[in-house]
């Protein structure tokens, strides 16, 4: 029986903050994931967006150019590469190609992985959009604990300057039961590899679990 190979479709991937360096940290951590026979993988920044999204104010700020920016663009999956989620529903309206919101993406991962899981946050307020995304997954009551760091994006995306908080961060979220870790923020990706080695505990992208889930997904369409 033949084995189906990925056929050459398109990934979009869009930052919904204006931020370039975030965007280029994203398409960092997905780098690994391009193949040459596989689908062409793209990260697009939204330049109307915030500079980061850390209040409810700016997730739905966010929402109508998004849903802009996909009627416009071409692609055959969408993802939506902010640990908050935003949007998810109504960009899904406005294209019949799937969309991926990396946070659900990485619950999703998490729960393949483990029974319990945690997640680091950017800011407490990140803690609400959060929980609405794993109530609308019926997987709420498998975390474990949530901890907020509550530094800036631009700290986070600094090589040094978050690695030994994000790492207390996750140790805590192991004492609380956590058997795996989601990074729930797009800025925390290069940290990922550190924060693993430190705990020997499967530590989650977003990003990249949302690739995953695309590639699968373009096996099928």
């Amino acid at each position: 029986m033949a084995t189906k190979t990925l056929r050459m479709s398109r990934i979009l991937v869009i930052n919904p903050n204006c931020s370039q360096d975030c965007s280029d940290g994203i398409a960092a951590a997905i780098a690994p994931f391009r193949r040459l026979d596989g689908p062409e993988i793209d990260v697009a920044t939204l330049a109307s967006g915030p500079k980061a999204i850390y209040s409810w104010r700016e997730w739905h700020a966010v929402v109508e150019p998004l849903c802009h920016f996909v009627e416009r663009a071409t692609a055959d999956i969408f993802i939506v590469a902010c640990a908050s989620d935003p949007g998810i529903e109504a960009v899904r309206a406005c294209t019949t190609s799937p969309v991926l919101g990396i946070f659900r993406c990485a619950v999703t991962a998490a729960v393949a992985r483990a029974e319990r899981f945690g997640v680091i946050a950017l800011a407490n307020a990140s803690k609400a959009r959060h929980m609405s995304a794993m109530r609308s997954l019926g997987l709420e009551s498998r975390l474990a604990a949530e901890v907020a760091m509550n530094v800036s994006l631009e700290t986070l995306l600094d090589p040094k300057a978050a690695r030994g908080r994000l790492i207390t961060a996750a140790k805590k979220l192991a004492d609380a039961g956590s058997d795996t870790i989601i990074l729930g923020c797009t800025g925390m990706s290069h940290h990922r590899a550190a924060i693993e080695a430190e705990l020997g505990l499967p530590v989650i992208d977003p990003c990249q679990a949302a690739i995953g889930q695309a590639l699968a997904i373009a096996l099928t369409i």
